[in-house]
């Protein structure tokens, strides 16, 4: 994240460095919980066959002795216009074989680009029938595995693509062969036939997600929390649906690029 982000607010781990938690303190820790875990800066989503009396007793119950607190300084999220391309590389004690990760810093969560890339994410490598999956997997057979993701945040989000070659191949010409295909994404979107997949892929995935009480409860705790508006349910897949051929297309040329683009490249470490 350091490497596309340039706020702290977005470029550091969650939790932290290890470091950082070596030298907390159980006061820091204390003082954390009371400002953050506040009742009042939570979420409780309930989802099922429940009596809404009922469940409100419960929480009663179990949380409303619990104080309120005043909520903590909204932070700032913003990010610096300009892009910039980054490269690094990372010795890996662990890494059996060479790897590499490449990430681009794109708009917020539930904005059209955003939606638009998140869908361009589909069509580069969700599923085996995806370009990058058809190229480099069973293609050219050139990779171990091959993985791609959208980071979703309250300010700007990112989009990486990473891939584990095989021993004898060379990465930059896997990583060639990305760009190519996302350049290609990026000059003439993508196809009737990619289209009519992104539609079924929506569809059953909103199907899937709400299948459970338990999948139904965390998206609505998400959209309460990130968006502040539980309904967002019911709305976002035809959000989605509505997003065009081209607007993917436009999206992918202007994001999508080496010029906003984050490189790591992990190489196993020289053994002694």
């Amino acid at each position: 994240m350091k490497m596309i982000f340039r706020n702290f607010a977005n470029s550091h781990s969650t939790i932290g460095s290890m470091e950082h938690l070596d030298d907390a303190t159980v006061e820091d820790v204390q003082d954390f919980f009371r400002v953050y875990y506040a009742p009042n800066n939570a979420v409780i989503a309930l989802s099922g066959a429940f009596d809404p009396e009922i469940a409100k007793g419960l929480i009663e119950t179990y949380f409303g002795d619990i104080a309120s607190q005043p909520l903590p300084p909204a932070l700032d999220v913003s990010e610096p216009a300009e892009v910039a391309s980054t490269y690094r590389e990372w010795e890996d004690k662990l890494a059996p074989f060479p790897a590499f990760l490449i990430g681009w810093k794109i708009p917020e969560r539930r904005t059209p680009e955003f939606n638009a890339l998140y869908l361009a994410g589909k069509v580069l490598y969700d599923g085996e029938s995806s370009r990058l999956y058809q190229k480099l997997v069973k293609g050219s057979e050139s990779v171990i595995q091959l993985f791609g993701f959208t980071d979703e945040r309250r300010g700007p989000s990112s989009i990486f693509i990473g891939a584990i070659p095989k021993p004898e191949e060379d990465l930059s010409r896997i990583r060639e062969n990305i760009m190519e295909e996302i350049q290609s994404l990026a000059t003439h979107g993508p196809s009737a036939e990619e289209m009519e997949k992104i539609e079924n892929q929506l569809l059953n995935d909103s199907v899937r997600h709400r299948q459970s009480s338990m999948s139904r409860a965390q998206q609505l705790a998400e959209y309460a929390l990130y968006d502040g508006d539980p309904t967002l349910i019911n709305t976002e897949l035809d959000e989605l649906l509505s997003v065009t051929a081209e607007q993917i297309r436009m999206a992918a040329a202007h994001y999508l690029n080496t010029d906003n683009r984050a490189l790591l490249d992990v190489v196993p470490a020289v053994k002694a």
